[in-house]
């Protein structure tokens, strides 16, 4: 629990003083009256219990102590459904999407899954879209028009190399464009790559972690979510690590998903999703089988991909084939429903002392206790 004003909560220090002043006034003596038959006054006074006359008092006390309290505007952690939000689909389109140890291939199969769930989406939620390969494009904006999604979606084609972390960076930047308090990643020229990766092109440049505005606590997660797909590992540009600490500092969860099993077979996309080039020469575009291209690049990197959503606060799944996937896709937004954050609850205080007060009213009109 969280206080917006703390010092407002010194009214409170009224609340002690205010109880000695009315213990006193109730302590007073009052002087003796003469009268000859004190018989007479006990018959003519009304019967009433002796607690009735404090209540309006403690009524007034009560609500004056909760007003105080709302007045310091008083926050509690909860989780907030989620009625209106976004979530931006990172799809890795690189040349190991064409293996087959996915029917027919993990791109084809890949494509069906995003497809139903692109069409499973409440009708309030938007949908972005960003692909990578050897570079990562937004290809879609978060958009409530479902269709444009979908045409893309069937048009996908592969290209060289995996830029996981400009795909997070990109999605981000996504995210901000519907969310004010998100901000956007600003493009550099160039980023130092980490061992044995080659920097690739269009790689945005995280905004420094824990610097403006847009840093949020731990823990306080924007609604909008990121869900990644890849079946492989990061091969240029930015570290998943470093982008996926720069999503939390802006407080964007991501949810990887690692595509594919662990012994990929041949490759087997077709010439559309190969964008023209026939499959008889992979080589061209230099993920084939003549590539040169290490074993692991093909194979999902999952214990990057589990930091990564251990630091952004989302969770990873796997996913062996498309059934699988589709099931991931299905359950996913059962999962992240629901966002911790932190309401402002001064609204129900203030209701609750009003309520006190005009019972402590009503309560001295009908008894009529305040002691003279």
């Amino acid at each position: 629990m969280g206080i917006g004003w703390p010092w407002a909560l010194l009214g409170l220090l009224a609340v002690p003083v205010l109880l000695l002043l009315y213990l006193r006034q109730v302590r007073r003596r009052r002087p003796a009256v003469g009268y000859p038959s004190l018989a007479l006054i006990r018959a003519a006074a009304p019967v009433r219990s002796t607690w009735k006359r404090h209540v309006p008092f403690a009524l007034v006390l009560a609500a004056l102590s909760l007003l105080t309290v709302a007045a310091a505007r008083p926050q509690v952690r909860t989780g907030v459904p989620v009625a209106s939000s976004a979530i931006v689909l990172a799809l890795d389109v690189s040349g190991s999407m064409c293996a087959s140890d996915v029917d027919p291939n993990r791109l084809a199969a890949a494509q069906d899954a995003v497809r139903r769930f692109v069409r499973g989406q409440d009708d309030n939620t938007r949908i972005g879209l960003v692909v990578f390969a050897g570079s990562a494009q937004l290809a879609v904006a978060p958009t409530l028009e479902r269709d444009g999604v979908i045409k893309v979606i069937d048009g996908l084609t592969v290209g060289r190399g995996t830029a996981i972390g400009a795909a997070i960076l990109k999605s981000v930047d996504a995210i901000g464009q519907v969310n004010p308090d998100v901000a956007a990643a600003a493009p550099a020229p160039s980023l130092g790559a980490g061992p044995g990766q080659d920097p690739g092109p269009d790689v945005p440049t995280p905004a420094p972690s824990g610097s403006g505005p847009s840093t949020r606590p731990t823990g306080d997660y924007a609604p909008e979510i990121i869900v990644l797909l890849t079946d492989g590992a990061n091969t240029r540009g930015i570290t998943p690590i470093a982008a996926a600490q720069d999503a939390a500092a802006r407080g964007v969860r991501v949810y990887p998903i690692g595509f594919g099993t662990t012994n990929p077979t041949a490759l087997a996309c077709t010439s559309a999703q190969l964008g023209g080039d026939m499959l008889e020469n992979p080589g061209r575009r230099g993920f084939g089988p003549g590539s040169g291209a290490p074993r692991n690049f093909l194979i999902a990197d999952e214990r990057t991909l589990r930091s990564v959503a251990e630091t952004t606060g989302g969770e990873y799944f796997a996913a062996t084939d498309a059934d699988q996937l589709q099931k991931v896709l299905d359950e996913l937004p059962m999962r992240v429903d629901v966002v911790q954050k932190n309401v402002e609850v001064s609204a129900v205080l203030a209701a609750l002392g009003a309520l006190l007060m005009l019972l402590a009213f009503a309560a001295a009109a009908r008894w009529s206790t305040f002691p003279t």
